[in-house]
């Protein structure tokens, strides 16, 4: 059997892909663009399956990586919150998870530049197969299925950030508690080519709250310079108004075309390989081994180098460290914890230096390092996000 691979790829709906050296074709249907990478959503974990950083976090009144990976919780004096990978879902739709936030301080009166988002952004050299900047640029539609306490209307915004230009749509919460499926398209930018780089180009935003600064102009539904009071609807929400109030947000897709294809699942593996470019973690588990080091010459430090899974969008400059000295243990012919929490030393993108501050085995010493499982929860994480 010959090998299955896409000889002619075109974007354009209602003609066809031809596969393989059979010449069989698949059809593409009218309004659904085509990605030759393979991913037809832009969008990383959309499905909400993938929570290195932890499964719950409250008391928030700053914005963040939290829960979720690649979503990043924007906020700006606009109340306190609790963040959550839920397992409340659209029922029948295959879904096993959905990110929620949940308000558990209210803002009722926003100043006029606070502001309460989600958000996802994507590196410009995914982006090149809209061919944005030319007449062939594609049109953009957005889909996800959300529930809330709180109906009323919302702003979905893009924002070009190679060229300071935004444009936004609105969608309405119709029925309060209840999953409803929304979409939502986009012109396309035929005036503005993203950058073909791994820099952020284009951010995906979920308006949940904003003051009057967003909202006091009028709504950008086509490509426009970037002028803040036109971002979001006069009419926004505003979710942070009572402590009563939600929102659970899943099977989020943004894709080529002009309507909105059924939610891209990739298996959990894929995911999770895609999620890793951007944020990765070292449990301070039993029996996780860190490495071999020698200890340094004023032995108080030991310096492992740690081989990253998958190359990462750019090299670290830090880690997030969430353990103790405790959890940590340096071993030679004997077993002793950690005298202090571990520190970045220097990464690439494809490994990173870690320095796991001890002392008592003596200058030029090997000493392998491994997790001691004081807490389960205690990591060392490394970060590549845009």
């Amino acid at each position: 059997m010959s090998e299955l691979r896409v000889n002619k790829v075109t974007p354009r709906s209602g003609t066809t892909v031809t596969l393989g050296d059979s010449g069989d074709s698949v059809a593409i249907p009218t309004g659904v663009g085509f990605n030759g990478f393979g991913y037809r959503n832009i969008i990383i974990n959309g499905d909400m399956n993938i929570a290195q950083r932890g499964t719950s976090v409250s008391g928030l009144s700053t914005g963040g990586y939290f829960t979720c990976d690649r979503w990043n919780f924007s906020l700006s004096s606009l109340g306190t919150w609790t963040l959550s990978q839920d397992t409340d879902v659209p029922t029948g739709q295959g879904f096993a998870t959905s990110f929620k936030l949940d308000c558990t301080t209210a803002d009722a009166a926003p100043s006029s530049t606070d502001r309460l988002q989600i958000q996802q952004t994507i590196e410009g050299q995914n982006l090149q197969y809209l061919k944005y900047g030319s007449s062939n640029a594609e049109t953009l539609t957005a889909s996800f299925w959300v529930k809330s306490n709180k109906t009323g209307t919302y702003t979905l915004e893009l924002r070009d950030l190679d060229n300071l230009k935004d444009v936004s749509q609105t969608y309405t919460i119709d029925t309060a508690n209840t999953w409803e499926k929304k979409t939502v398209s986009f012109p396309a930018n035929t005036s503005d080519a993203f950058d073909n780089d791994n820099g952020g180009s284009l951010s995906f935003e979920f308006w949940l709250g904003a003051g009057s600064s967003y909202t006091s102009g009028t709504l950008n539904t086509t490509w426009s310079p970037r002028v803040n009071a036109n971002r979001v609807s006069p009419s926004q929400v505003n979710l942070a108004d009572n402590t009563s109030n939600y929102i659970n947000i899943t099977g989020v897709q943004l894709e080529a075309g002009t309507t909105a294809s059924d939610f891209e699942f990739l298996p959990v593996d894929v995911n999770l390989q895609r999620c890793l470019r951007y944020f990765a973690k070292f449990e301070a588990s039993t029996g996780a081994n860190y490495g071999f080091g020698i200890t340094n010459n004023d032995n108080t430090g030991i310096f492992i180098t740690i081989p990253l899974t998958v190359e990462m969008r750019s090299a670290p400059t830090s880690i997030t460290q969430t353990g103790t000295a405790s959890d940590y243990r340096a071993r030679t012919t004997t077993s002793d914890t950690c005298t202090g929490v571990p520190t970045f030393n220097i990464a690439t993108k494809n490994c990173i230096e870690i320095n796991f501050v001890n002392s008592g085995h003596g200058f030029g010493s090997g000493v392998i390092v491994r997790g001691q499982a004081n807490s389960t929860s205690s990591y060392i994480g490394v970060n590549a996000e845009l």
